[in-house]
């Protein structure tokens, strides 16, 4: 069996999946024997691991009686990121990393029990479609999405290339029904522009996306005529850990970018290679209490080696990494196998990384709200050197 793994933290290897078709009992003791094997803490929270072995030996009959027994399992390790996804939630990690879906293109929340939606991705079926911001998706294929959750929703959304999907739409009041046809939507996770005439605007939305690497270095070739860069890591909540160490290192010549701890205190360096050029420019990284993981690695690594000024909240507080183990059935395992520490030796988890300078924010940069955003104007000042 082959594993990759998530700085959610580390990741070494595109998914794959494991196409053995097991029993209920043996995707259960596989389970097992992962986690008695990997899990970062010995003594799996203190207990006798075995008792677990003995509790669901032979009761196991059905997929939903496995999936019971794993959950329950997991959850005597009393921490929050190790989990076993069936084989939808593998599916939709997969479409994360590799940053392919076929769909039509827009972006959706639930706003009172019903499904808005609040982005449509230019270019694609559902611009083309003419669907606007606000329309609300009454029906996928006939199915009634009110009071449905938005993952239920994205799922009727997504099918096959050059399918058909059936939206309903209500518009002012009106009900709109658009026949469109999926085409593979690529999902960007790093946008740029230039404000003020000479500062680079970098918003690198997930570090979860294999593409993100490169479209970070494009991102740079758009603001390359720029004298200072703000990056935003507001609402990132991680990814891979090789894409924070690659841009990390693209301002950290040498050195340690992170140590990651592993089971019975193993230790492994990621260093600096000496890549060129180090860009050089003033850096400030806007961050806010959703800036986790890979977002708390790369801020955490540029503010130790003085790169960057850190303006915004303090970040979330996740200094564990994940290994997703592909298991049988098509299903994973999302297992903790590590915590990491920032250049300077600093365990964040659960402590998070305090800004260099705090500042509250009105601005919801997830829905677009005409309120001020005073925490990118704080970065602005700085850069301008109007502070």
């Amino acid at each position: 069996m082959t594993a990759f793994t998530k700085a959610n933290n580390y990741f070494s290897e595109q998914a794959i999946y494991n196409n053995e078709v097991v029993s209920p009992q043996r995707l259960f003791d596989k389970t097992w024997k992962v986690l008695y094997r990997d899990y970062y803490e010995p003594t799996l929270n203190h207990q006798d691991w075995y008792r677990w072995k003995r509790r669901y030996h032979g009761k196991l009959k059905t997929e939903d009686d496995a999936k019971v027994a794993i959950d329950t399992m997991i959850a005597s390790l009393d921490e929050p990121y190790t989990r076993f996804m069936s084989k939808k939630d593998y599916e939709d990690l997969t479409t994360s990393i590799t940053s392919k879906i076929y769909g039509i293109g827009v972006n959706i929340y639930s706003n009172a029990g019903k499904i808005e939606v609040f982005n449509v991705i230019p270019s694609t079926p559902a611009d083309i479609a003419q669907i606007k911001q606000g329309d609300i998706i009454a029906a996928v294929n006939g199915k009634d999405t009110n009071g449905m959750n938005i993952s239920d929703v994205a799922a009727l959304v997504r099918g096959p290339e050059n399918s058909i999907v059936e939206i309903t739409l209500l518009r002012n009041g009106k009900k709109l029904t658009k026949k469109i046809k999926r085409k593979e939507i690529k999902i960007k996770n790093v946008k740029s522009s230039v404000i003020d005439n000479h500062i680079g605007y970098i918003q690198i939305i997930s570090f979860m996306g294999g593409t993100t690497p490169n479209e970070f270095v494009e991102a740079l070739e758009n603001t390359k005529n720029t004298d200072s860069m703000i990056i935003d890591l507001r609402g990132n909540t991680g990814g891979l850990l090789d894409n924070a160490v690659f841009i990390a290192n693209m301002f950290i010549p040498q050195g340690e970018i992170v140590e990651i701890i592993y089971r019975n205190g193993y230790k492994k360096s990621i260093e600096a290679n000496a890549v060129q050029p180090i860009l050089t420019k003033p850096v400030v990284v806007l961050v806010n209490g959703a800036s986790a993981s890979a977002s708390e690695i790369l801020s955490g690594a540029l503010k130790d080696y003085h790169k960057a000024t850190l303006v915004g909240r303090k970040t979330f507080g996740k200094g564990l990494v994940q290994k997703v183990v592909p298991m049988p059935n098509r299903t994973g395992l999302n297992v903790t196998i590590a915590r990491y520490l920032t250049p300077s030796g600093t365990d964040i988890n659960k402590l998070g990384i305090k800004p260099d300078i705090e500042v509250g924010n009105e601005f919801d940069f997830f829905l677009n709200t005409n309120k001020k955003d005073i925490q990118l104007e704080k970065a602005k000042a700085i850069l301008n050197d109007k502070d």
